[in-house]
């Protein structure tokens, strides 16, 4: 044996024989320093003495000097990973630098605390420099909201997709999760887009509650917000269509007319059309070919007609809109007619409102009943306990 291995063993024994506070504290301070001298090498019965008196010791020396000797060893490598566990699984104040540094602690350590220890080692573990998916997933099921939250705001926690879908729809309930959720970077932009239109359907309904304003207004205002984010999500591995710039352009310039849309259509830019269209009315694409292809005319008309378009501009619209459609419609006298008396009938503030109406995002209606099914629910609850 080494002189000096056979010294610090010699050293380490004499100090054991110590049974006073101080002695055990002095004992502990010792051992713990050897271990986190990573450059000293440890020998096999160095490292072996020192675990095994460490272990008798956990639970006799002051919680004060546990919680030293826990900071001191969180950050090393060479500790054995049975006295890691011991300070693990120990008070939170002793636990929690083990719990949010230590690279010693296994996934499944991880997660048998979680099930067995407190509140306390779960939000610790939550905050975590890196966390495994199996980890992650032990800590949602703990069901507790301010676990989930924490783990949520750990950005270097890997969530996976299904508890991500999961947690997005606890959301709808869990105002806490809304925020966590949408600044994940690994958040799905499926999951994105439907946690914006949540989220902007709780604060609609928050503003009409409180406060006296256009509601139509509102939603046109919120539906554009939520839009540009989700085509700003989408641009990342999409880039921007000749046709999109171009009318951009116009619209940029005062040059988008219904003049223009009438040109674009002469030259057969459908394209073109549709997107000058959509820029013009605040429509989305699906909407506006809808409008345009899968009705007998009367979408048009309102349409024309609630964008303050000339009679004789819409009339042009609608013939070469259908000549150039994709799907090669024929014009049916009959479609004109009933399009052109929708047009002479309709007020100009109705054919906007209905328009507006038209606007609303299928995805924006469903959240909105969702928030006010939901207050519905909670008032008829209410009233049944006030009873």
């Amino acid at each position: 044996m080494p002189k000096d291995q056979d010294t610090n063993l010699q050293k380490l024994l004499s100090m054991a024989l110590d049974r006073s506070v101080k002695g055990r504290e002095a004992l502990a301070r010792t051992i713990g320093k050897l271990f986190s001298e990573e450059e000293r090498a440890l020998s096999e019965l160095e490292r072996a003495l020192m675990t095994d008196i460490l272990g008798k010791l956990i639970s006799d020396i002051e919680i004060v000097v546990r919680k030293a000797l826990s900071e001191e060893l969180s950050a090393t490598k060479t500790v054995p990973h049975e006295l890691i566990l011991m300070l693990a699984n120990d008070d939170i104040e002793v636990a929690r630098p083990i719990l949010l540094e230590s690279s010693i602690v296994e996934d499944q350590d991880l997660v048998d605390i979680i099930k067995t220890r407190t509140h306390q080692h779960q939000l610790s573990i939550a905050m975590r420099n890196e966390l495994s998916a199996d980890v992650s997933d032990a800590l949602v099921n703990t069901g507790k909201k301010d676990v989930i939250k924490m783990l949520l705001e750990n950005q270097n926690a890997a969530v996976s997709e299904l508890t991500l879908e999961y947690l997005t729809d606890q959301s709808r309930r869990i105002d806490d999760f809304q925020e966590p959720l949408i600044n994940r970077d690994d958040l799905p932009p499926h999951l994105a887009e439907r946690m914006y239109w949540w989220v902007s359907a709780s604060l609609r309904a928050h503003i009409v509650r409180n406060f006296p304003v256009d509601i139509q207004d509102l939603d046109n205002k919120i539906q554009a917000g939520v839009h540009k984010l989700v085509d700003h999500d989408k641009l990342v591995a999409q880039k921007e269509t000749p046709a999109i710039k171009l009318a951009h352009s116009l619209q940029k310039n005062n040059l988008l007319t219904s003049d223009a849309l009438v040109q674009a259509l002469r030259q057969g830019e459908i394209e073109l059309f549709e997107t000058m269209f959509c820029e013009m009315s605040g429509f989305r694409p699906a909407g506006i070919q809808k409008a345009l292809y899968k009705t007998k005319g009367e979408g048009i008309a309102i349409l024309c007609l609630s964008m303050s378009i000339p009679k004789q501009t819409f009339a042009s619209i609608f013939l070469l809109s259908r000549k150039g459609s994709p799907q090669g419609m024929k014009t049916d006298p009959r479609d004109l007619s009933r399009a052109m008396l929708i047009y002479d009938k309709v007020k100009q503030e109705d054919a906007k409102l209905i328009a507006d109406s038209w606007k609303m995002d299928p995805k924006y209606q469903e959240a909105v009943k969702d928030i006010e099914q939901t207050a519905l629910s909670e008032k008829s609850a209410a009233g049944a306990r006030a009873s």
